[in-house]
């Protein structure tokens, strides 16, 4: 079963220096309907002003991705960490027990647009982490790259020497930039369910095309095709079934 979620029915704030669409309930948006899907809980779809961004603050039990998509972002931390991430990285942070941070838009001339992922971790308590890394294009260029995957054990080893960001959550995430006219299988295996997210561009699965912001959650195994109509960037996510 694919179910399809249009970008303009996703929560939306315009705060001046910030503009958020959100996938799931988030701050003054409550959808009811719309709380999270499986293990994820937040897909913020944020763009920050030059010079501006999130002050120190705090979170505590989650598993916070953050995937750049253009521009650049300062990252400073109560753990000691003070990095700038740009288009391309990804970094994954541990809240746990809990964790303060600030986000900055680290250019002074171009927005930051950036997807703030959060993903509820299996095990609460854990000691607060940080990591981040550069996927080149080349790796997600036409192919499904392994952007995060499963804290060791559960990781396969096939993927482990992805390098990927390591998550305390049963949840695989991959990306791929796809050119024009070019396409790629995805496949859901049983107990489990998928969701995919257009970030840019637009794509066609079956008769129905996603456009940048558009989301296809997918409820049971299945495979099927995406082709690109445009240069796009598309999130899939690869998550338990929670219902089971």
């Amino acid at each position: 079963m694919l179910h399809v979620r249009p970008s303009n029915t996703r929560g939306y704030a315009h705060h001046g220096w910030l503009e958020s669409f959100h996938s799931f309930s988030f701050a003054g948006y409550y959808d009811p309907a719309h709380m999270g899907y499986s293990v994820l809980r937040v897909i913020n779809d944020d763009k920050v002003a030059p010079g501006t961004g999130f002050g120190m603050h705090g979170h505590q039990d989650m598993e916070i991705i953050t995937y750049m998509l253009a521009g650049e972002l300062r990252h400073t931390d109560s753990m000691g960490h003070s990095e700038v991430i740009r288009a391309g990285d990804v970094q994954r942070m541990t809240a746990g027990t809990g964790v303060r941070h600030s986000e900055m838009n680290a250019s002074t001339q171009t927005t930051a647009h950036l997807l703030q992922i959060w993903v509820t971790p299996d095990t609460l308590g854990l000691a607060p982490a940080y990591e981040d890394k550069t996927i080149p294009l080349a790796d997600k260029q036409n192919q499904w790259a392994l952007i995060a995957a499963p804290v060791a054990p559960h990781v396969a080893a096939s993927d482990a020497q992805y390098g990927s960001l390591k998550v305390h959550q049963d949840l695989s995430l991959y990306a791929t930039v796809l050119s024009p006219a070019r396409s790629l299988p995805v496949e859901v295996k049983a107990h489990r369910c998928a969701y995919l997210h257009v970030a840019r561009g637009a794509v066609m699965i079956g008769d129905q095309t996603l456009q940048a912001g558009d989301a296809l959650q997918v409820e049971a195994a299945q495979r099927f095709t995406m082709q690109a109509v445009a240069e796009s960037e598309v999130l899939w996510f690869d998550l338990p079934r929670t219902s089971e």
